[in-house]
């Protein structure tokens, strides 16, 4: 599947939880650069209503392949510009139960620089402790991890067992802090079979994001939905994957526990131009991406703002 970091403000997920499990999670995605939008397109920290959800997420941080952690907007995320760090971190003043998370990586970084650090066992202890302080600097009460995606986007098909090596490092050195960490992944089996040794990567996180979105876009030569629930009975092929049902059947056989898997519900949808006017249904052939909307300024996509 390919996944592009998503212009928009807050991306929800709803949980995937047995009955055993008394507190579900909703977990939140604060897209920062959002703050940049016109308009109603603007999004800042302060529209952020961090009751409604039980761990919210600021992206993005990046990384070095020396194992340090990469600020992307250093005047935009910390105190010496619009302190978007501060400003997120003291929205637990009004929800106290809510956890406030940074989230590292996103369609963009890429995948080269993550397979680097996590293949070098001194890169990848430096590394850790590097998060560790970065958490303890900035007061966020967790970490999450969005590497897009091991062994695919200039990965190595070591970054499977390597990832998973990264994780349990992180896991031990987060709980002796209180640190929760999380992961945000590829969703449908046709890239997350590439990617993640399913049954071991579960045992060192304490949920995982199903991505369970851009299942469908302008990449294609046809119309589609973007996070469709269930597979078309007209699809055939890989395509019969690209669908939430799909996506949460595949990681749940490949050993992922239900109480883990936090199923993604975008907030916001994909256009496409139309090779024929008339023709206009789901499977329509399309010659490219839709106009570009006021907010994101990017093709393909269209959003509404949510107030949180």
């Amino acid at each position: 599947m390919m996944f592009k970091t998503i212009l928009l403000a807050v991306l929800v997920m709803a949980s995937v939880i047995s009955d055993t499990v008394a507190k579900k999670k909703i977990v939140c995605y604060y897209a920062s650069w959002t703050a940049y939008h016109e308009g109603l397109g603007k999004f800042d920290v302060p529209n952020i209503n961090p009751a409604l959800c039980t761990h919210v997420m600021y992206t993005f941080i990046g990384i070095k392949t020396t194992g340090d952690v990469l600020i992307l907007d250093s005047w935009l995320d910390l105190p010496d510009g619009k302190d978007g760090y501060g400003r997120f971190t003291k929205l637990r003043q009004q929800s106290p139960d809510t956890k406030f998370m940074i989230s590292m990586g996103g369609w963009n970084e890429g995948s080269f620089k993550y397979s680097e650090v996590a293949a070098k066992p001194n890169i990848r202890a430096q590394f850790v402790q590097n998060i560790v302080n970065f958490l303890k600097k900035y007061n966020f009460d967790g970490f999450d991890l969005v590497w897009e995606y091991p062994n695919q986007r200039g990965g190595s098909p070591a970054d499977k067992q390597n990832f998973v090596a990264l994780l349990k490092e992180l896991k031990e050195a987060l709980d002796k802090q209180g640190y929760s960490l999380s992961i945000a992944v590829s969703a449908p089996e046709s890239s997350a079979s590439l990617s993640y040794i399913i049954s071991e990567v579960s045992k060192y996180v304490d949920f995982i994001n199903l991505m369970t979105y851009d299942f469908n876009g302008a990449w294609n030569n046809f119309a589609a939905i973007n996070a469709p629930l269930y597979r078309s009975s007209k699809e055939t092929g890989n395509q019969i994957m690209f669908n939430v049902d799909s996506a949460v059947r595949y990681w749940l056989s490949q050993g992922a526990p239900s109480d883990k898997l936090i199923v993604g519900i975008p907030a916001y949808g994909r256009s496409f131009t139309l090779a024929d006017h008339s023709n206009n249904g789901i499977g329509a052939p399309t010659i490219g991406p839709g106009i570009a909307g006021p907010y994101s300024k990017e093709a393909d996509l269209f959003k509404k703002r949510l107030i949180m």
